[in-house]
């Protein structure tokens, strides 16, 4: 019944959506498919999670290769090093499709996704909401945008700092190594007032999702984060003589939006609008969204991260046992594994800061906390499964995880 009402739901969309071409069937859909788009994947169905029929379970790679991914000249990449790990190189793929936008959204591209759940795909969502958010958002130039961003020819090697909000940070004193880096993604919470020293000042990137952002402002307002981490523009942020990245470097903020399902679209909806929201899945926040952008959102830096990306992380990289169980479906990895992982698809050299560790039970849930809490580990996630692999990609040096040595309790 379940199916017969979403199909019927997908069909009433489809309808009501003008000048619509049917989607070919059979053998000519295979060839249309086949002329677009390579679809990748070895993996099988989860065990235990009905398909609605035969699936199409790969992920959307670049039919034709990103320029800017061509141009690999670090020596010592994420990319190359990746290449050269008997493990990684088999869960490893390059030249994925990251970002969902307006050219990356069709008939064809829905009806593949709606047989995944959210985030990964496009189950049991309004055909209607989807298309008209998406349509809004102009098609990203280049995916590897980074790379992009280099001279031709250069062999600058791209650092990132990927700042979660784990209590492992508090009086860590490692604030300048990050601002040290060429970018710093931060995500949720990220409080910054009062603890520079520990967590740095600058933003480049900032991950969340609508539940993370809401829940954030409403709970840590009174502690200052009262909006998103906004672009700055000043004297000190501009670099002469011009360096890899162009003729100077200014701090200019760029928003990664994971999309958990309805309530991320209504948000964005009510985003693009202008309008409070109104739902009822984010009861808690009867606010405009431009509100937490200070009105200065610009949709050229804010971007949707696609299905298929978050779909290749939890299949290849975190597939938790969870997905075996009666659970399943609700799980999937959390904000800050999801924005790591990003980030490893997006720069050269990536260190991480204020991620679960081994001994994470020394330290509060959070680097702002003012009395210490212990870290809860919630069903739809799997903690464990994330440190586990934060530390093997630290062994095989594909990433620099921050540990802290082994003493006594800090104090908050």
């Amino acid at each position: 019944m379940a199916n017969q009402r979403r199909r019927a739901q997908t069909s009433k969309a489809h309808a009501e959506e003008p000048g619509r071409v049917p989607t070919p069937t059979g053998k000519a859909a295979l060839q249309t498919r086949a002329s677009k788009d390579t679809w990748v994947d070895t993996l099988p169905p989860t065990a235990g999670v009905p398909p609605l029929h035969p699936p199409p379970h790969g992920f959307r790679t670049l039919s034709r290769p990103d320029p800017s991914s061509c141009v690999q000249t670090c020596p010592d990449s994420v990319k190359i090093k990746a290449s050269k790990s008997p493990w990684l190189r088999t869960l490893f793929l390059p030249n994925l499709t990251l970002f969902l936008d307006s050219g990356h959204f069709n008939q064809s591209e829905w009806d593949r996704l709606e047989h995944f759940s959210p985030p990964f795909g496009f189950m049991e969502l309004n055909f209607s909401l989807v298309q008209k958010v998406v349509a809004r958002f102009p098609p990203v130039p280049q995916q590897q945008l980074l790379l992009a961003s280099l001279r031709p020819g250069s062999s600058r090697c791209i650092s990132c700092a990927v700042v979660g909000n784990g209590g492992i940070l508090n009086n860590s004193h490692v604030g300048p190594e990050i601002d040290s880096h060429d970018y710093v993604f931060r995500l949720s919470g990220a409080v910054i007032k009062g603890y520079e020293h520990d967590v740095g000042t600058r933003t480049s990137f900032y991950g969340f999702t609508a539940f993370s952002l809401t829940q954030s402002l409403l709970i840590l307002g009174s502690r200052g984060f009262r909006h998103v981490p906004l672009g700055q523009v000043s004297k000190q942020e501009w670099v002469w003589p011009p360096t890899d990245f162009g003729y100077g470097r200014m701090q200019d903020v760029r928003y990664l939006h994971f999309l958990e399902g309805t309530r991320d679209y209504e948000w964005l909806e009510a985003l693009l609008l202008n309008r409070t929201v109104t739902s009822r899945n984010l009861f808690w926040f009867r606010r405009r969204p431009q509100e937490a952008f200070q009105e200065a959102l610009q949709l050229d830096r804010y971007l949707l991260l696609h299905p298929d990306l978050l779909r290749y992380m939890k299949n290849r990289f975190l597939r938790s046992e969870t997905l075996n169980t009666a659970h399943w479906r609700i799980y999937r990895p959390t904000t800050g594994a999801l924005l790591l992982l990003t980030a490893l698809q997006l720069c050269d050299r990536v260190s991480a800061y204020g991620f679960i560790t081994e001994g994470h039970e020394r330290f509060s849930d959070h680097y702002y906390d003012k009395s210490w809490k212990r870290t809860i580990f919630y069903i739809n996630h799997d903690f464990k499964l994330e440190r586990t692999l934060w530390k093997r990609l630290h062994d095989e040096g594909i990433i620099r995880l921050y540990q802290r040595p082994m003493t006594s309790k800090p104090t908050i």
